[in-house]
């Protein structure tokens, strides 16, 4: 079994791993820039390592400071969290050389599924639907051809990309040069790789995601769906488990494709396979190869903490239940609280000079802040997620907002007040809206 663990990563995903951790009896390293020495992660880990300062390509995102800071610690795995180097496969490549655990997939799973061309193909050869799209890289001399043979409007998505990043829409040809073009751009600038491929674009779809857990043996299970189209600039606001779109019929049978790919694959871990969802179709877009931000809804749902699993497969020990033993119970919301202002999302760094979690049953607050904390300004303006679970949607909504109204985060401006907005607008209570949804809301005028 794994003995220490290093947690490579900050904010409330290193405290949630830590807490995996001591629950397993597992000891823990903290490793932090100098802008993060008083994060609650920091205090609480038996031992910590600061590896460099701020910015992330020196503290964060240095490998060779991490494996040091394993080896001066004699920590024998590494948890990288969500983001990062969670999705790096040539930081798995080192761990491994070192004979550290990493805890998450094999580098070879982890650069099939980086690359979103390759992700693709593998995700059909597995019996996995997509969307139509290019069987290759687009470059401009082929990317008339390819647009009528899919049919306008269509998608101009980077390889390597993510976030939005690297993304245009052409809706006909007299889009598709600037599109491509102004993609491969923004992909070289985000990504250092300015390959773009391109998909039929979708309407007004959902987004769907399929949580999956694999022992790197041949044995996976589903845990269900969760719906992430509340969304501003691609990045994720709200989140659901289960969708409202979807019946138990459906979640199933998608569930159970995703479970048997995983299966072929013989994936080690967790892994979330993400989908557009119209009209009855799935079509998936990527995976990601690591714990997501919003994985509590799932644990809500099913009761199967999903970071227990990571370590267990990581150990070797297997999957601690079979699929015919997930229980799916209620429904679960997320909301990200954000260190922005609610309505133009500029960052407000700063510091927290009252913060109260609210509480009760079905009720989870998982934050590294605290009353005096310091948000830095050079990462992810994420403070914390409030998730809540209730036995119906109905009796979730209702819980949620009795909590927004408990939660109280002053001296930075927060995302709080848009969340109290949205609990009471009638298309969210009505689960009715698409990927476009928020940012049509967003732009109306505020009253």
């Amino acid at each position: 079994m794994i003995s220490k663990i290093l947690i490579a990563n900050r904010g409330e995903i290193a405290l949630r791993v830590l807490r995996a951790c001591k629950e397993l009896g597992i000891a823990t390293v903290a490793v932090h820039s100098t802008a993060d020495a008083d994060a609650m992660h920091v205090r609480l880990a038996d031992e910590s390592v600061c590896i460099g300062p701020p910015p992330s390509r020196d503290s964060y995102l240095n490998i060779h400071q991490i494996v040091a800071a394993c080896e001066i610690t004699g920590a024998d795995a590494v948890h990288p969290g969500y983001g990062f180097l969670s999705e790096n496969a040539k930081f798995a490549d080192i761990l491994d050389a070192h004979g550290i655990t990493f805890i998450g997939p094999t580098a070879d799973h982890i650069r099939i599924m980086g690359d979103k061309i390759t992700a693709k193909e593998t995700a059909k050869s597995l019996g996995i639907p997509v969307v139509p799209g290019s069987a290759g890289e687009v470059k401009p001399e082929n990317a008339l051809a390819i647009a009528r043979e899919i049919g306008f409007p269509v998608l101009i998505k980077a390889t390597a990309g993510g976030g939005g990043r690297g993304m245009k829409v052409a809706r006909n040809e007299d889009d598709l040069s600037e599109a491509v073009s102004t993609a491969r751009s923004e992909a070289l600038a985000a990504f250092g790789n300015d390959a773009v491929y391109m998909e039929k674009y979708l309407g007004k779809p959902r987004h769907i995601e399929i949580q999956v857990v694999g022992d790197g043996e041949g044995n996976a299970i589903h845990l269900g769906e969760r719906d992430c189209s509340l969304q501003r600039r691609h990045q994720k606001v709200w989140e659901e488990a289960n969708s409202p779109a979807l019946n138990v019929e459906q979640r199933m049978k998608i569930g159970e494709v995703c479970a048997a790919a995983m299966r072929k694959l013989k994936y080690r871990g967790a892994g979330t396979i993400e989908f557009l969802y119209e009209n009855g179709e799935f079509y998936f877009i990527e995976m990601n190869t690591r714990l997501q931000v919003e994985h509590p809804i799932t644990e809500a749902i099913t009761g199967i903490d999903l970071v227990h699993e990571q370590i267990r497969v990581a150990s070797g020990a297997g999957l601690s239940v079979t699929q015919d033993e997930v229980v799916f119970s209620g429904h679960a919301i997320e909301c990200r609280i954000n260190a922005e202002d609610p309505r133009t999302f500029v960052p407000s760094p700063g510091t927290i000079t009252h913060f109260h979690a609210p509480g009760g049953l079905g009720v989870r607050v998982d934050s590294g802040a605290y009353q005096g904390y310091r948000i830095p300004p050079y990462y992810d303006s994420l403070i914390g997620k409030l998730i809540v679970h209730g036995r119906t949607r109905v009796e979730c909504m209702m819980r949620l907002r009795r909590v927004l109204d408990e939660f109280v985060i002053d001296g930075i401006k927060t995302t709080l007040p848009l969340f109290q907005d949205l609990i009471n607008n009638q298309d969210i209570a009505n689960g009715d809206y698409d990927i476009h949804w928020l940012e049509h809301y967003l732009a109306q005028p505020s009253e």
